[in-house]
Formats: structure tokens, C-alpha cells, sequence
């Protein structure tokens, strides 16, 4: 099975998508699986992990609705209100899950802690004490982090050692500055937890939109695959973000050429079989 582990949908609103502003105003428009499921058959994808894109309980619904509607997409990384202050916000948590437990598409949840504030956000007792909750219904959390995150990040997988971890997009690598420090010492700190996985997704829009090259990418891809090795890598298209900066085509080939030097093995791992084990995907 060949897994594109990163996608969103949506139906367009201003009020909902509030950070969509105007330097990506290519993306104010309806996005559903009309739209990728003939790009998915050209590139011969044949699932996908749909990836929530705002805070909200009624876009988890929406979500999951949709990935019982079409057989492409194998599960869904909704959101969830994560931060418990008090035990009445435990117990709504724990009753969400609860209600969401009946729908086998629910793989994971995500948190935008990259719009934190706090870069410690991740970190704070009352986030720490919902993802407490996870393991107990079998979920995965997806790490949405900038690289200034990345220490925080890394102490949060400490704490918890058995929940699995998937980090977005390498944590959005400075690529169009061509920098690798100091994003490649904390990327390589935070895979030394064999619970953290890592998705080569998302880096077209880190480059210059325009103008990148395929050379662009390989150093940064180079210091994931050394980090997290064959078997914790996903590949992921970030589509639509990904159409700022190049077709789902474009993307798909950018991550097939760098894998070129790669055994068929590995490059079956990279392509589906890591991104199935890691969300359980033969379940849904």
C-alpha cells in the first residue's frame, strides 16, 4: 500500500480559516476528495491520512465523515481540546474519546503548537495531562513545532515514552535561508527517541516558492533519513499547502528522485509501509 501520510480538506470560510492571510490566498477555496482523488490515481496513491487544518470539534466530525465516505482515506488526525486545567476538563476529554472511540478512521489528533505563543506550550501540566489520556484509546499525536520549538518538543517525548509521536513536517527547516543549524542538532537530538517518528512533508513551502531547486532539498532530507533511519520515516504531500509551491506531482517526484539511491525496501517503507504501522492504518 502506498500511504500519503499527510492531507488536508476543507470548505472554505474566512471566520474558520483565519490563518490562510493573503500571501496564501491560493488556498481561499474549497478543498475536498473530489479534487485529490484524481491526482491520487495519476500518482498511483492508494490511501492517505487526512490531517486536521483548524481547532475545532466540528471539523474533527467533518473530518472523519468524510473518511467513511471515501475508501482512499485510511484514517484521520483530528483535534481534540488536549489542555485539562481542572478534572471537569479531564472527564469532557476523556467522554470526546470516548464518543470518538466508535469510529476506527480516528488514528490521532494534533495540536497547532507552532502558533503557540508559549514556544513551551507542549510542556505545560495542563496540555501534558490530556495527552496522558491518548495511549488509552490508542491514538498517535502528531508534533506540529518550528524549529525554535524543538528543545520543548524534545522534553515532551520524554515524559512519555510509550505514546507514538509523528513530527510534521521535520519542523519546518529554514531551507530558503539554506540553514541547517541549529534545526539539524535539535532534529537529530529529538530522533534519538525510538517513539518519534518524522514526515517528509511540507518542504516545498519552506523553499523559495518559485524558484526551487530539487539540490534545495538534499541536505535537509539527507539529516532526516540519518536521524530517524528507514523504518520511522513517512512520506506526506501536504496537499493542498503544498500547490503554493508545486503540484502534488511535483512533490511526489521531489521525495522519489532524492529516494532513488535508497533500496526497494526502504523506499517501500518511506512510501506506505511506515506510515501504516505507525497509524495502525490494516484497522481502520
Amino acid at each position: 500500500m502506498r500511504v500519503d501520510a499527510h492531507q488536508h480538506f476543507w470548505v472554505y470560510a474566512p471566520a474558520e480559516y483565519p490563518w490562510i492571510e493573503d500571501d496564501l490566498a491560493l488556498l481561499r477555496r474549497d478543498f475536498l476528495p473530489e479534487h485529490l482523488a484524481p491526482v491520487l490515481a495519476t500518482g498511483a496513491i492508494d490511501a492517505t491520512v487526512l490531517v486536521q487544518a483548524r481547532q475545532s470539534l466540528a471539523e474533527t466530525r467533518f473530518l472523519l465523515k468524510l473518511a467513511r465516505e471515501r475508501d482512499f482515506v485510511a484514517g484521520v488526525v483530528g483535534w481534540v481540546d488536549l489542555c485539562c486545567p481542572d478534572a471537569d476538563a479531564e472527564r469532557r476529554l476523556e467522554e470526546t474519546l470516548i464518543a470518538f472511540a466508535d469510529d476506527p478512521h480516528l488514528r490521532g489528533v494534533r495540536h497547532i503548537v507552532q502558533d503557540e505563543p508559549d514556544d513551551a506550550f507542549v510542556l505545560r501540566p495542563d496540555f501534558q495531562r490530556g495527552v496522558r489520556q491518548l495511549a488509552r484509546f490508542g491514538l498517535t499525536y502528531d508534533l506540529l513545532v518550528y524549529p525554535r520549538q524543538l528543545a520543548s518538543a524534545r522534553a515532551f517525548v520524554e515524559a512519555f515514552p510509550e505514546q507514538p509521536f509523528v513530527l510534521d513536517h521535520a519542523a519546518k527547516p529554514r531551507i530558503k535561508d539554506g540553514l541547517l543549524m541549529p534545526w539539524r542538532e535539535e532534529l537529530r537530538a529529538l530522533a534519538r527517541h525510538p517513539n518519534v517518528c518524522c514526515k517528509l512533508s511540507g518542504l516545498v513551502t519552506e523553499a523559495h516558492w518559485s524558484s526551487w531547486r530539487a539540490e534545495d532539498f538534499a541536505p535537509y532530507l539527507d539529516v532526516i533519513y540519518e536521524a530517524f533511519g528507514e523504518e520511522r520515516v513517512l512520506f506526506g504531500s501536504d496537499w493542498p499547502v503544498c500547490t503554493l509551491a508545486a503540484s502534488y506531482e511535483q512533490v511526489q517526484g521531489l521525495l522519489t528522485g532524492w529516494a532513488a539511491g535508497l533500496s526497494e525496501n526502504a523506499r517501500e517503507k518511506l512510501f506506505g509501509l511506515n506510515a501504516a504501522r505507525f497509524y495502525s492504518l490494516d484497522s481502520a
